[in-house]
């Protein structure tokens, strides 16, 4: 997996005209940054950002096949199978927006055993993008976030606390947010990850995660018009 240079990128609408729509994974940690860049990605290049839990509920609610599959684990309390979850995600990548627009998969697969069922079901992307950030980074990052439960924004106590001392005084903290539980979060990611980028080395691009988020949208805009271009 290469690292990508940060060099400017032109307009996805000028270098994208007739080629195929761009397939994209993201990776990374919790809080390197996934949900930031995947909403850039997302109205810059008009693919369609997907995560495995909207997927799951969206099947669930159409009553799909694999949708009711999903069901009789999720209504038993029970973990629902990779099989089950590849066959959810390849139903939504053959509908007609992921096939006209590119898609987005955002944080799957997780494990190599996922990798290796998507790439057995047809699955493939053009591009595996990895957000590379050290885990004290990671630790400061998740332990400072707040909500606000008022307007469920999210703040984060030393890089973007509000403003106004109401809402300060009413922010909450998610019971997840604790060194504790990100380190044994990170412990699992840190456990997969190696063998799930293993699958994705022609296509893959490691990108420093720590920068400042307009910088790392740059390096992924590099990245991806390089893609567009090939």
């Amino acid at each position: 997996m290469k690292a990508a240079a940060g060099v400017s990128a032109p307009a996805a609408e000028e270098s994208a005209g007739g080629k195929e729509p761009l397939k994209i994974i993201i990776a990374g940690a919790p809080a390197s940054g996934k949900g930031t860049q995947c909403e850039v990605i997302k109205e810059k290049y008009g693919v369609v950002h997907l995560s495995t839990g909207d997927m799951l509920r969206a099947a669930v609610a159409e009553g799909t096949e694999v949708g009711k599959q999903a069901k009789d684990f999720m209504d038993a309390g029970k973990l629902v199978p990779d099989e089950v979850i590849i066959g959810v995600v390849k139903d939504r990548l053959e509908q007609s927006d992921c096939k006209s627009c590119g898609w987005l998969l955002d944080g799957f697969p997780r494990t190599p055993a996922q990798a290796e069922a998507l790439a057995s079901a047809g699955v493939s992307a053009d591009c595996f993008l990895f957000l590379n950030v050290p885990d004290d980074m990671l630790v400061d990052r998740v332990c400072g976030r707040r909500t606000d439960p008022v307007t469920g924004k999210i703040y984060h106590m030393t890089f973007s606390p509000p403003d106004d001392e109401e809402v300060l005084a009413r922010l909450e903290q998610r019971s997840d947010d604790t060194e504790e539980k990100v380190k044994v979060r990170l412990e699992q990611f840190h456990a997969n990850v190696d063998a799930v980028k293993g699958n994705y080395v022609e296509i893959g691009v490691e990108i420093d995660g720590s920068k400042k988020p307009g910088e790392v949208t740059e390096v992924i805009a590099a990245a991806l018009e390089a893609k567009v271009a090939a």
